[in-house]
């Protein structure tokens, strides 16, 4: 019986030892095809002016700016936020910062996350934790929370849905209370 014990254990080892080994190469093998998306450049401190015909449509300044524009879904990422000064035609400013921003280069959709404020020189007022911009349909939506204020309105509700310049407005369920004047 001595001999058997001891071939038990030699087998008992020597399965601890291939599954320990396989495990390890593939955890191995896995490490080396993993992918990584490496940017293809980093900037600090940046501050990009944006132009048409010699008219300045907007400025961006950012703590630091990654660009991913390398990838198969190009993007460019602001991780330590981003600020953002809008000029329309009489050379008005609208205000955006967040904490967080994505611009994803091929769909032109920008992803603003965390502390998203938005003021527009018609007094607008968006405080959200998350919204989306399409830059070609120069539109603005989120599923998050909101609250937005104006001339007109006082709103807290979930999903907002409108024109960048806040002159269309969809929102969902209202969180609070909205003032409506009643037609004389």
């Amino acid at each position: 019986m001595y001999p058997n014990s001891i071939a038990k254990n030699y087998t008992f080892s020597l399965l601890a030892l291939l599954t320990l080994s396989c495990k390890n190469n593939f955890e191995e093998v896995k490490r080396i095809n993993q992918f990584d998306a490496l940017p293809v450049g980093e900037a600090d401190t940046i501050r990009v002016v944006y132009t048409d015909s010699a008219q300045t449509l907007a400025i961006l300044t950012a703590p630091k700016n990654v660009d991913y524009t390398n990838q198969p879904f190009p993007y460019s990422e602001f991780p330590q936020g981003l600020e953002v000064v809008f000029y329309d035609q009489n050379d008005k400013e609208t205000y955006v910062k967040a904490d967080y921003g994505i611009m994803y280069t091929r769909t032109d959709v920008v992803d603003l996350q965390g502390n998203v404020h938005i003021t527009t020189p018609e007094g607008a007022d968006l405080k959200t934790n998350q919204l989306y911009w399409d830059v070609n349909r120069e539109w603005v939506f989120t599923e998050e929370n909101f609250t937005f204020k104006n001339q007109e309105y006082d709103i807290a509700a979930t999903t907002l849905d409108a024109s960048r310049s806040f002159n269309k407005i969809t929102t969902g369920p209202l969180i609070g209370s909205v003032l409506v004047k009643e037609a004389q």
